[in-house]
């Protein structure tokens, strides 16, 4: 059985959704990379994430939102 990465509950944070077993959302992280903000830093500021974790979410984030994304043929 697969470990959950993400967990959303009215009673963590209002439902925000937060990394399995912590209170850090999920936008906290996306938050320090689009500010240019290395993984090291965000994983250094929230140690109760785990680096496994914040690479299981980002692949998580790519398998959803990215991977569907439709592409632009080559010119």
């Amino acid at each position: 059985m697969k470990k959950k990465l993400v967990v959303r509950s009215k009673k963590i944070l209002g439902g925000t959704p937060v990394f399995a077993g912590t209170r850090v959302p999920l936008r906290a992280l996306i938050d320090y990379l689009e500010a240019g903000r290395p993984l090291d830093e965000f994983l250094d500021d929230f140690p109760a994430v785990s680096r496994s974790q914040a690479k299981g979410v980002l692949e998580l984030l790519i398998k959803t939102h990215v991977a569907g994304l439709p592409y632009e043929r080559a010119a």
